[in-house]
Formats: structure tokens, C-alpha cells, sequence
């Protein structure tokens, strides 16, 4: 895939206003995502979140003596999975190389990660930003095991080193500096998430470190060639990622503007300050030292392995979301929100299936995620079933209830549970399409007001107004296309 294929076209409105003119930004970013996997890279240790320090580190994980390397197939199936979700070029033969330097948290003294050769190559990711649909490319993913952790905290003299993250495995995703603003950049980050999330190749939590960037930022007046750039290392929030480049992407104009050049460097973003620091200088590619690892043999695969991997990977959002549109007749919008995450996708369908999906939409976005997220819960703790919810949808459609029942119907089932058809019928909440009853009704409001019967026939939006006591009269229960028709037919509007 060429990169003039995915070129990004940056927009006026990209560009940083500076006291020498406008510059643009230039991004390319770095996504470190943790394989979904219950072991580690090279080891059987188990990768679980929260245990005891130390507790999950095999022979292989502390570097012991003459312990060697076993690849674990299932991580190497979830890049590859990754890889095919990206629409990317997957490479039937890869290698693994040892990555030199020095640091505590690092048992062997090198990473054992992929250089030259990675798993997968070339792909690209859909993102809607800036008011435009952009194509980002993706240079290529390669596996490679995590570093432990240095913990500085723990004692004033003395720093401690948890090696339970040591030997995780971890997909690199490079993208291509095809990023023109921080927008792009978070649309990119979660648009990648979401896919992971589908794929079931990474859980994408940020919280955990499971999903963490590293932000290439450098600027140009436009149309000039790439400027310096600086790596801003391990974001892991969408939002500090937007936050770290414009700062940086700041920095950077305020000192050309001033004279001065940009150093290449890795830097670290501060988010309680709202500023960049300087970390280290920018390591190139020749102060690792790369050289094939000689405890592992190049990685082979066949194309039908490969092909029986692409044959079970599930609908992934973009398609997904075209379907929604086309079948269910959503907007672009109401698809986005619905697609966001597999679950509620799945939740939705659910509802929708057989039924009208505008109404259905309208129910799962507004009223159900809108409670959700009053309360902190998520689809997979929902206390109302898809099901439910289908069965208050067909009670709207059916013309048993009307819209303010229906809300009313859905507090009982979020807050006592039931089936909603049961409800209705027990309660008494059927909504009034007797158009005899709901013809008493308005005749005894019009007798009661005749100074607004002659505000109405001379202003026809009061006719809100008789609406409104109609339905009070009935408890809300009288169909309001019906209360509409008959008083207009009486008051002549």
C-alpha cells in the first residue's frame, strides 16, 4: 500500500496561528496495545491484572540462566488477527530480534521485539475528523515482550521493580505521519481501540496500561519539508493525547519563532501542569544494537493459516455500521454512537431486529445509554435485557402506550424488573384510543375555558395547551394523535 494512498490533506482550519504566520502540526503516533492473552509472550506465566508483585514471573520472565524462549501461538494469532482487522499486508515470514539497553525493570538487558521483519505490514484505519472522512496509514505491527515496572514510591531510599509485566506480550501499531491535529489523533486512538475491542485482540483499557501511546509531534510552515521531531512517551489517556500535542505542538512554534531549533528527544507529558518535559535524548534505531535473536527461528506461517484466522474474525465497525445505515435506516450519527462498542452493537440488534430501528435507536441511545450513564453502568450491567426493552418498543408501535408511558413503563422494568406487556396490563397503563372517551375528555375542557377556545381559534399553538390538560385528565393515557384530531375538529383550527 502506498503511502500516497493514504495521504491526509491538512484543512485551514488544522493549522496553529503563530506570530510568523499559521504552521501545521505533524503526527505520527505509536500505540503500544497488550495482546489479550492469559500467558506471556515467551513464558506460561499468567498475565492477570492486580496480583502481588512478583507473583506472575516464571524462570524465563527474571532471565535466570539458560532459560530459553518459547513463542506462544495465541499472541502471535492475535497480531495477526490485529493485522487483518487493519486491512493491513501480513507477512508469512517474520523475525525477532534482541533490542539493547540497559535498565533496571529489564531483567536481560535487551527486549526481544521485531525490527526489520515484523509480523504485519502496511494497512490503514478509517477515521470521520476535522469534518472529513481520512484515511490514516499504518506502517506496520510488530509483537514484542513489555519491560517491568520501577516503583519510586514505596521507600525513600530505595527504588523496587515489580516484574509482573515482564514478558508481556504487547502489539506495537506504527502509524504513518499522516495526523494533522489533536482531533485526528484522538479520532485515530479510538477508532484503533474500538477495533481492538472488536477483534477481541486487546481490551483497550487505558486505565491498566493495556492501551498506551506513544505521540510523534514536529511542525512545518505548510508546504515546507518535516520539521524535528519530538516523542512524547507513554500517554494513556485519549484525552491527555489531544492535550500533549497541543502543548507540544506550542513549544515547538515558540521556540522556532524565537530563534532557537528543536532538539530531538524523548519527552514526558506532566497533564497537572499542562506541559512537556524533556526525558532523554531521542534514541535512533543503530543505539539498540538490533540483531536477530539466536534463541528463536524466524516465524513461518502459511497462507491457510492465515485464511482460517480471516475466515472467523467478526463484522468490525466500519462494516457494521454501514449495515445499521442501510438496514435499519440510522443516520451516520446514530450508527457511530451504536457501533462505538461490540456490545452495545449487539444490544441494539437485538432491540431492532423486526422492528422499527429508528425507534429502536432512539430508545437505546436516548433513554437507555442516557440512564446508563447517569448511573455508571455499562451494557454488560444493564438491568434491562434487550428483550425488555424490544418488548416496551413493540408496546409503542402498537399504539398500547404512548411515548410518556412508555418512559414511565421503563423506570418499573430499570428499577423492578419484569415483562413490560405485563406490566401495562396489570397497571392499567394501557394509553385510551377510544376515541368516545377521549371525546369527553375534550368537551369537558372546552367547556371549562371558553376565554381560551377564542385565544386558541384566533391563535392556533394554544392548541398545545388543551393538549397538555387532555392528557392530564387522562393520566396520560389518551392517544395524543387522537386528542389532536378531535380538538381541532371542535375548535375549528
Amino acid at each position: 500500500m502506498s503511502s500516497q494512498k493514504v495521504a491526509v490533506k491538512s484543512k485551514p482550519n488544522n493549522l496553529i496561528a503563530g506570530a510568523t504566520g499559521d504552521w501545521e502540526v505533524i503526527i505520527g503516533l505509536e500505540v503500544h496495545a497488550q495482546v489479550a492473552s492469559n500467558a506471556k509472550l515467551f513464558s506460561g506465566a499468567a498475565t492477570a491484572f492486580g496480583a502481588e508483585p512478583n507473583s506472575h514471573v516464571s524462570l524465563v520472565d527474571a532471565a535466570m540462566p539458560g532459560m530459553l524462549p518459547v513463542i506462544n501461538k495465541e499472541c502471535v494469532a492475535q497480531a495477526i488477527r490485529t493485522g487483518l482487522g487493519l486491512k493491513a499486508e501480513i507477512h508469512l515470514k517474520s523475525v525477532f530480534d534482541r533490542k539493547n539497553y540497559f535498565y533496571p525493570d529489564l531483567p536481560q538487558g535487551y527486549q526481544i521485539s521485531q525490527y526489520k521483519q515484523p509480523v504485519v505490514g502496511e494497512g490503514e484505519v478509517e477515521i470521520d475528523a476535522d469534518g472529513e472522512t481520512l484515511r490514516v496509514g499504518i506502517e506496520r505491527l510488530h509483537l514484542e515482550q513489555d519491560a517491568g515496572k520501577s516503583l519510586h514510591d514505596q521507600h525513600p531510599d530505595y527504588s523496587y521493580v515489580d516484574l509482573n509485566r515482564s514478558g508481556v506480550a504487547l502489539m506495537e501499531i506504527v502509524s504513518k505521519p499522516d495526523l494533522r491535529s489533536s482531533k485526528q489523533a484522538q479520532a485515530y486512538v479510538t477508532k484503533l481501540r474500538t477495533i481492538l475491542r472488536y477483534l477481541g485482540t486487546c481490551d483497550g483499557d487505558m486505565e491498566k496500561g493495556n492501551l498506551r501511546a506513544d505521540v510523534n509531534v514536529s511542525v512545518r510552515k505548510p508546504g515546507d519539508k518535516l520539521g524535528t521531531r519530538c516523542e512524547i512517551k507513554n500517554v494513556n489517556s485519549i484525552r491527555f493525547i489531544g492535550q500533549a500535542i497541543e502543548v507540544e505542538a506550542r513549544r515547538q512554534i515558540d521556540i522556532i519563532e524565537d530563534g532557537g531549533k528543536i532538539d530531538q528527544e524523548t519527552r514526558l507529558f506532566d497533564s497537572v501542569k499542562g506541559e512537556t518535559r524533556s526525558m532523554r535524548s531521542k534514541e535512533e534505531a543503530h543505539d539498540y544494537r538490533y540483531f536477530p535473536d539466536p534463541d528463536l527461528l524466524p516465524l513461518e506461517l502459511t497462507q491457510d493459516y492465515v485464511d482460517g484466522l480471516k475466515v472467523k474474525l467478526p463484522e468490525l465497525p466500519d462494516e457494521k455500521r454501514a449495515r445499521f445505515i442501510k438496514t435499519f435506516g440510522l443516520s451516520a450519527y446514530d450508527a457511530d454512537v451504536l457501533v462505538a462498542e461490540r456490545s452495545s452493537a449487539d444490544y441494539f440488534e437485538s432491540v431492532a431486529n423486526g422492528r422499527d430501528g429508528k425507534l429502536a435507536a432512539n430508545w437505546v441511545i436516548n433513554e437507555l445509554f442516557g440512564r446508563l450513564n447517569k448511573e455508571g453502568k455499562d451494557i454488560e450491567t444493564c438491568p434491562v435485557s434487550a428483550q425488555q426493552l424490544g418488548a416496551v418498543v413493540d408496546l409503542i408501535s402498537s399504539n398500547a402506550i404512548s411515548g410518556k408511558i412508555a418512559k414511565d413503563l421503563f423506570e418499573i422494568v430499570w428499577t423492578e424488573g419484569g415483562e413490560p406487556a405485563e406490566i401495562v396490563e396489570k397497571r392499567g397503563m394501557k394509553q385510551v384510543t377510544d376515541t368516545g372517551a377521549i371525546e369527553k375528555a375534550v368537551d369537558v375542557i372546552i367547556a371549562s375555558n371558553p376565554d381560551k377556545v377564542e385565544q386558541a381559534k384566533a391563535k392556533p399553538s394554544m392548541l398545545g395547551w388543551f393538549v397538555g390538560q387532555v392528557m392530564k385528565a387522562t393520566g396520560g393515557k389518551a392517544n395524543p394523535a387522537a386528542v389532536n384530531d378531535i380538538l381541532k375538529a371542535k375548535l375549528g383550527i
